[in-house]
């Protein structure tokens, strides 16, 4: 019997670590959003935008866009898109590649097609947004001394790769996928 109780109370207790790790392993990036990213989101990998049928990769601030049937990934979108990205409706999606499961997410977030209404990072004034570098309230940000406010854990923004131009980390996905 305190064998079946001992067993027990290992396994419980992996079953603990295991949940534990799978919670710390979901960190918060909001200084890497972008401008034009919805509020509301405190973790980010991937906005799906379903006017044009496109993601963007939030980690290595890459679009992907089906070219010729194939996903490709760029720093921007292609010039014939022409594509307001700061009035268009995006769907945060935290699956891994979701743009392999493209018909999937066409479909679930049709209804999305041509709305409006989205509130963005920049036009926001909640505290927590203003970490981003280009923020307009990014000079009220106290975090970026180190000391951190309001539970920003300190956030330090180092101003790297937070233009709009799709510049920043390489890392992450690479190539086609």
């Amino acid at each position: 019997m305190k064998k079946i109780i001992l067993i027990t109370a290992v396994l419980l207790g992996c079953s603990s670590m295991n949940n534990a790790s799978a919670q710390i392993g979901f960190k918060m990036n909001i200084g890497s959003q972008p401008l034009w990213g919805p509020i509301g989101y405190n973790h980010v990998e991937y906005y799906y935008m379903p006017d044009i049928d496109a993601y963007y990769y939030v980690p290595s601030r890459q679009f992907y866009y089906a070219n010729n049937g194939t996903w490709v990934n760029a720093p921007s979108l292609p010039q014939s898109y022409n594509y307001d990205i700061y009035n268009g409706y995006k769907v945060v999606i935290n699956d891994p590649f979701p743009y392999r499961r493209a018909d999937f997410y066409r479909v679930k977030y049709a209804k999305y097609k041509g709305k409006k209404n989205q509130v963005i990072i920049r036009n926001s004034n909640e505290y927590k947004y203003y970490q981003i570098k280009d923020h307009p309230g990014h000079s009220k940000w106290k975090g970026n001394n180190g000391n951190g406010k309001n539970g920003d854990n300190g956030y330090k923004n180092n101003g790297n790769g937070n233009k709009e131009n799709g510049r920043g980390n390489k890392k992450g996905h690479k190539g086609k996928h």
